[in-house]
């Protein structure tokens, strides 16, 4: 009897155990499983957040480096405006101030311009001339203009142009200007394209 106890506990005992073993390397191999599939999830998760960054660094790389681009392409075309600007200004600024302060050239600009206001009608004109000419103009204005115009002129003299002068209908209401400032304008306006070409090819 006492065997047969022995026999049927040892039996319990051995079934249970196995039973126990079985449960347990089931219960492993899911955890072993759960675990794979948790390291994959991270490794995943873990590539995504790399690819991530890595595309947000070359975008931005992307960004700076077309940011550079312009600024040094807009640094450029500025700086190439200045030295031309500068040629320009060089090249004229000199021969229109010496034309300009020349009694006899603005004469014969004054003259040539006065004839074109006064071609069917008599138009009555208005001159604003540079004060430093006054001595070398006032009596070409009074006499030798007058006389060539169909209309009457009338001459001012101003402290505040250099060189040239302005010239209007007297009722007109406006003005052409021929003064240092426009003149260097109007040719550096011709003179840009050629000095451009010249300078940077």
């Amino acid at each position: 009897m006492q065997n047969k106890l022995q026999e049927l506990t040892d039996k319990l005992y051995n079934e249970g155990l196995s039973k126990g073993k079985q449960e347990g390397e089931e219960i492993l191999a899911k955890a072993k499983v759960q675990a794979d599939e948790i390291v994959a999830k991270a490794k995943a998760e873990a590539a995504a957040i790399v690819a991530a960054a890595a595309k947000e660094a070359e975008d931005l790389k992307t960004k700076v480096q077309g940011d550079l681009k312009m600024a040094a392409g807009q640094s450029i075309a500025a700086t190439k405006k200045d030295i031309e600007t500068l040629v320009v200004a060089k090249m004229t600024e000199t021969e229109v101030k010496n034309a300009l302060s020349s009694a006899d050239f603005v004469k014969e600009v004054i003259l040539a311009v006065a004839k074109g206001f006064n071609t069917d009608e008599a138009v009555d004109l208005e001159v604003v001339l540079p004060e430093a000419l006054k001595k070398d103009l006032e009596g070409f204005v009074s006499k030798e203009l007058a006389k060539a115009l169909k209309g009457g002129v009338e001459a001012t003299f101003s402290k505040k142009i250099a060189g040239g002068f302005t010239i209007g209908p007297k009722d007109g209401g406006y003005f052409i200007s021929f003064t240092e400032e426009t003149f260097n304008a109007l040719i550096s306006e011709y003179l840009r394209p050629a000095t451009k070409k010249i300078l940077f090819g």
